[in-house]
């Protein structure tokens, strides 16, 4: 069956993919991509738009745009490995933390935490858009029989 869709509905949706292609390409996620929108939609409606932009782009397209990505977060892995390397103070109500009043200042860990979460997602991300993390599937065959025990019911009374 094809598509029955008016002229300018097609033309819409074409636009609406690609605007969808371009705010993601920026950086955007697909909540704030589908709040863009006009009319706005779900993020999950936003990545479905997405995921079908992306299969109608031609293979060396994709292989182009995959490298961006892996740029971009190549960077932010960057920045977030710096975070990691710095030292931080502890801030309290604007001032520096202390023991004691002429003390050393107290180091925040809370920072280099937060970076190393945000490395391992961009981690995960690089490895799923590299496809090293591909899903395993599992096929279990076999005969298997199943009883059925109920309490309190006898099994010869029934039949």
């Amino acid at each position: 069956m094809g598509d029955t869709r008016s002229s300018e509905a097609k033309e819409a949706s074409e636009a609406r993919k690609d605007a969808v292609l371009r705010m993601r390409r920026d950086g955007m996620d697909f909540e704030a991509i589908g709040a863009a929108l006009d009319p706005p939609v779900s993020k999950q409606r936003a990545h479905q738009i997405y995921a079908e932009a992306l299969r109608q782009i031609p293979a060396q397209s994709v292989a182009e745009y995959r490298a961006e990505q892996e740029q971009r977060l190549d960077e932010l892995r960057r920045q977030a490995l710096a975070v990691l390397g710095r030292d931080h103070l502890a801030v309290s109500q604007g001032r520096v933390v202390r023991l004691s009043d002429d003390g050393p200042p107290v180091l925040d860990d809370m920072p280099k935490l937060r970076a190393v979460e945000t490395i391992l997602k961009i981690e995960e991300r690089l490895a799923r858009l590299r496809g090293i993390d591909v899903p395993t599937k599992a096929q279990v065959e076999g005969n298997v029989q199943v009883k059925y025990l109920v309490e309190g019911i006898n099994p010869k009374e029934l039949t």
